[in-house]
This record gives structure tokens, sequence and C-alpha cells, in this order.
């Protein structure tokens, strides 16, 4: 049985016709009635199913208006680098003991982060890390000698965007209590973001076929792009 609070929601948003993300913000939070500080979310079909290839877009996006999430961070590396580590602000700093956790299956953070020396070890915990999307990328940043760079980007608003297999794309932009400034800013550097993987990609057509917004608890709105991506 549907809540008092469901039922209040807009119905049919899919027979709506899309509308700019400056419009749809204030609908998108005008439906956050929960009491907890709703995430506004993004979601993409993409056109991933090309005649001579697949495409698959993963790449990472600093947004400039931060998530509002506490990223807990975890990082493996040599000791001479623990102190850099724990100093930029990593949650969990270790070495061969903690890889040895890891395997074990306890994974008690969301972002890890590792050395090159480090990363040998590290990929052999494929089936570990992989289907949590946990495994370190040196084309994430997430592979690096640069720990204090890696950890900060993190922690300051760092989101990961990938597709599945079907072409589907989520991401956050923000919170519900973020102004409609700051979720705009994050919302055109996604854009950017999707724009740069289609010009790295050979894509015929566009690569977005829609687009929709909607808030954690709320209901979904057709996106309008402004441009052809």
């Amino acid at each position: 049985m549907a809540s008092k609070r469901f039922k209040k929601l807009p119905e049919k948003t899919k027979d709506l016709q899309a509308e700019s993300v400056e419009i749809l913000l204030p609908k998108v939070k005008e439906n956050c009635t929960t009491k907890f500080d709703e995430s506004v979310d993004l979601s993409f079909q993409i056109n991933n199913k090309q005649k001579k290839s697949e495409i698959n877009i993963r790449t990472v996006v600093n947004l400039p208006g931060g998530t509002g999430k506490n990223i807990k961070v975890a990082v493996v590396c040599e000791d001479t680098k623990s102190n850099e580590a724990k100093d930029a602000g990593a949650d969990i700093v270790g070495g061969d003991e903690f890889v040895e956790k890891i395997k074990s299956g306890k994974i008690n953070f969301e972002k890890l982060i590792c050395t090159p020396g480090m990363m040998i070890k590290l990929s052999k915990l494929g089936k570990v890390l992989g289907p949590k999307g946990l495994m370190p990328n040196p084309k994430l940043g997430s592979v690096t000698n640069d720990l204090k760079k890696a950890i900060i980007d993190a922690k300051s608003g760092q989101v990961e965007i990938r597709n599945d297999k079907e072409g589907n794309i989520g991401v956050s932009i923000g919170k519900k209590s973020f102004d409609d400034n700051k979720l705009i800013k994050n919302f055109n550097a996604i854009i950017d973001a999707l724009e740069k993987e289609k010009s790295n990609n050979t894509v015929k057509g566009d690569l977005i076929k829609h687009a929709f917004i909607t808030s954690t608890m709320g209901v979904s709105y057709k996106l309008k792009l402004g441009k052809n991506i």
C-alpha cells in the first residue's frame, strides 16, 4: 500500500514534456518531503550499442559544489607514504595487513586509493573489489604517488560516471539543501564531462538518448539538456 507521502507526489510525470534543469529543480525539491536531506540525482540512457563497437564510459568529475556526502577513503601504500595519506585526511591507511583484510571481505570504505607499487597486490583482488566498483584505476586518478591530491579530490566532491551494460548512468549532483546555483554548476560539470566523453569515442548520432532528474524518494522528470550530446 502506498504511503500518504507517496500519494501526494505528482503522477504520470513521464507524460510531461522535457524541461531545463533550471525549471525542474524547484519541482524536484518540492517533492522532497522526507525528514532527511535527499540527494538530487541524474540518470541517463546512452547510445552505447554502436554498429561496430560498444561504448563504455568510465570517468571521474570533480563537482564544483561538492556532493554533500562524507566519503570514507581508504589508502593502500608503503610505510613511507602513510603519514602523507593520514595528513591528507584518509580515513584508513594500511599496507600488506590491510590488503589481507580486504581479501577477507572486510570492506568499510567507499573509495580506495593506492600507490603504483601496491597496485600489483590489489590487482589480485578483482573478485572482491571489482563488483563493488572499488578497484583503483590509474585512468581515474586512484592509482598514484600523489596521494594528497587523490584524497582531497575524493573528499571534496569527486563522483564517478560509469554506464552499465544497458547504457544506464546514474550520478548524484548534490543534496536538496544545496541552493539551485550550486546544483546547476554541478549539473553543468557532469554535462561537460559527458560531452568530452562523446568526443573521445566514435559515436554515431547523439551519445545521450534520454535524461532524467529526480530525488532519492521523489519522482523522475524528463530533462532537456539544451544541447545535443
